[in-house]
């Protein structure tokens, strides 16, 4: 939500009924943190995104439609760039990946992750350099493998034996030593959704400490040989503003490393901290900026190595939803506009959960605002809710819009570059919008509209 008090005022609507009128709220701000910085109101009230108005966009694209702002983008991968200088920044390409990105996050100098075979073609095919890919994912198939390692691919983080067995095989096979990180299972519960939190013990990802598998790992790594065990990898979840778990993770994978030292005599050169850094959905939400995320983590890791006896080793971390996230809007257009028995009014917009599923699966909160006028109107509490035949189909829980919205108008909803259109479906039989990316008062479309054509050319019945 755009107004703090919104949250308060949530549980008393139905006993005070429309108290909530009365509390001041600015419909026509945007909050900065949470648009991409070359949002603003143009002089007709519209939003512009870097010079040109939504309501173009709207005609020349449809709705609904992700709207990249290219140049937020660029300038957030600089910036985790220079806070890290001496360490490698992968973009985590789950987030949000398609060909021109993978390009934009090359030209800013950055390292991609992928984890399933499709996501490493796509990176392929944008011509990122193999060596700068690394590769994650917990089931990795034999076929994903063996193309990751003929592709050269710079690292594989490996989740458990059996991928450790079907590599090294594939190694043996190709007369080649592919590079690994050993995924280590913390027990760090981040403080986020529990289907979001990756780092406790009773889930799919990597190998247990406390369980002494992550250790048995690494051992059978450098006994065999035939694979180059690089260091330790740790991710303890996502959407994370404390860094407090993150001080604890390194704290038990320096111990480990300091375990390996000690039992076979082999300081591992590099360590990957993993990424999950939070961003700002609604004015609650305080992230930290690339630089202050820095400080701390080097402070931890030095603190730690020194504790340990260690070499500090090659930083490696990955931001995904921390440089797409913000830099992208959805545009869509409203349908209905209903009151409901004086409790709050439900905008039903052209889009919905095949758009943005995060609000239905995990619990997430957004903003938004209307997009191609400014009003005088008083605030009305607002539902902002898709097209799809569930009463789950939510994309802002609770928002103040203007209480003259009405049908036509456009609704924005920031922050949804990250796991909207990588977690978008065709539900309903719903075409997935396109990403149109804006630049300098230009657009360019990156990922076109599914159309029906495409529904029915996969039905070969």
């Amino acid at each position: 939500m755009r107004a703090h008090e919104a949250g308060a005022l949530h549980g008393e609507i139905g006993s005070r009924g429309p108290a909530w009128l009365r509390t001041p709220v600015d419909v026509n701000a945007l909050v900065p943190q949470l648009w991409p910085r070359n949002v603003v109101r143009g002089p007709a009230g519209a939003l512009t995104v870097a010079g040109l108005d939504v309501r173009d966009l709207a005609a020349e694209y449809g709705t609904p439609a992700y709207v990249l702002d290219e140049d937020d983008l660029r300038e957030r991968c600089r910036e985790f760039r220079a806070a890290f200088p001496d360490a490698d920044v992968y973009y985590a390409g789950k987030a949000f990946l398609c060909r021109a990105v993978v390009r934009m996050i090359a030209e800013e100098g950055l390292f991609l992750d992928v984890c399933t075979g499709g996501e490493l073609a796509t990176a392929l095919s944008a011509g990122m350099p193999a060596e700068r890919i690394g590769f994650h994912g917990n089931n990795k198939s034999v076929a994903e493998l063996t193309r990751a390692v003929d592709a050269g691919v710079g690292r594989i983080i490996v989740d458990s034996f059996t991928e450790i067995d079907r590599l090294s095989e594939l190694a043996r096979e190709r007369g080649v030593r592919p590079k690994v990180l050993v995924r280590v299972t913390v027990g760090v519960e981040a403080h986020t959704h529990e289907f979001i939190a990756t780092a406790h013990e009773d889930q799919k990802f990597g190998f247990s400490l406390a369980g002494g598998a992550a250790a048995a790992a690494a051992f059978k790594i450098l006994d065999e040989d035939v694979l180059e065990l690089r260091g330790l990898h740790s991710h303890i979840g996502s959407q994370i503003f404390d860094a407090s778990g993150f001080e604890v993770s390194a704290r038990r994978v320096l111990a480990l490393q300091s375990q390996i030292r000690d039992a076979r005599g082999v300081e591992l050169p590099e360590l990957d901290l993993g990424g999950g850094f939070g961003i700002a959905y609604t004015t609650q939400d305080d992230p930290a900026s690339p630089h202050d995320l820095a400080k701390r983590l080097r402070k931890i890791v030095d603190g730690e190595c020194a504790a340990e006896n260690l070499a500090v080793p090659h930083l490696s971390v990955e931001p995904g939803r921390a440089i797409v996230g913000p830099a992208v809007f959805t545009l869509y257009q409203a349908g209905t506009v209903k009151d409901v028995d004086g409790l709050r009014t439900y905008v039903s917009v052209d889009g919905g959960m095949s758009d943005n599923i995060r609000t239905a699966l995990y619990d997430a909160s957004y903003s938004a605002t209307m997009a191609n006028r400014t009003s005088t109107a008083q605030p009305m509490l607002a539902r902002v809710v898709g097209k799809h035949c569930e009463s789950g189909d939510i994309v802002v829980k609770d928002e103040f819009l203007p209480a003259d919205v009405q049908p036509g108008d456009l609704v924005a909803v920031p922050g949804t570059g990250a796991y909207c259109r990588s977690m978008a479906s065709n539900y309903n039989h719903v075409p997935r919008p396109p990403v149109v990316a804006v630049r300098d008062g230009r657009a360019r479309l990156i990922v076109r509209r599914e159309t029906e054509d495409d529904l029915l050319a996969l039905d070969v019945g």
